[in-house]
């Protein structure tokens, strides 16, 4: 029995995020996020995508892309990570949380499908919602999302349900996301609602900046609220 084999990637995902800083910390937590999955040759063949369109979500398989894993050899391996979440200062397994630093690095995401285009200059794309992968993250599998085995309502979140959510209420006073297209404003007001903030940060005079679809976004956090403080084109 073979005990491991070289995977190639399937395709490459298109998303607002240039950089890791914003990226929703899971799939699904910002819905108004749209990305559109292209394949690479030789998957683009619209057979591959019959029926995909009966489904509702889908299961991502991806590759951290801009970290180095440890491989199998075991270089580099260390079995706790520091949780941003839970303030960088406390360790926990790797295998109890979804770090990005782990001996393989992959990624596991749940992502609404919007619809399938069969037939376009790319070929065959997967258009999809609430995608938390950073742009042209390569994508090993797609698999549909089945809820009478894959949900369970009743399944305990360990450490990860106790942390307090950050939700934040944006302010615009300026008016400055008018400059975005509605899509691409929804998408935005989403990831700053979602506080991209590590846990450690608390700064009220900090002022962070956010590149997102094309746009360098200067924002600052005090308390619950974000206020967006510039949008320029990149």
């Amino acid at each position: 029995m073979q005990d491991s084999y070289t995977i190639t990637p399937i395709a490459r995902i298109r998303t607002p995020f240039a950089d890791k800083f914003g990226i929703p910390r899971q799939s699904g937590l910002v819905e108004e996020l749209r990305a559109t999955i292209v394949f690479e040759e030789p998957f683009r063949n619209a057979d591959a995508l019959r029926g995909l369109e009966e489904y509702s979500h889908l299961w991502l398989i991806w590759q951290f892309s801009t970290v180095v894993a440890a491989g199998a050899d075991g270089e580099h391996w260390r079995p706790t990570v520091r949780p941003p979440r839970l303030g960088g200062n406390t360790r926990m397994g790797v295998f109890a949380t979804r770090s990005p630093f782990r001996p393989n690095a992959l990624g596991l995401s749940c992502v609404k499908l919007l619809g399938v285009q069969p037939h376009t200059p790319d070929g065959p794309v997967i258009q999809v919602a609430g995608a938390d992968l950073l742009d042209g993250t390569p994508i090993y599998d797609i698999k549909p999302y089945l809820p009478y085995v894959d949900a369970h309502p009743e399944a305990r979140s360990g450490f990860a349900g106790r942390v307090e959510a950050h939700a934040l209420t944006v302010h615009d006073p300026e008016n400055r996301l008018a400059a975005l297209d509605p899509e691409t404003r929804a998408g935005l007001v989403g990831v700053l609602e979602n506080d991209p903030r590590p846990g450690y940060q608390h700064d009220p005079g900090r002022v962070y900046g956010l590149r997102f679809a094309g746009y360098e976004v200067k924002f600052t956090v005090d308390g619950g609220d974000a206020t967006v403080l510039s949008v320029n084109k990149e």
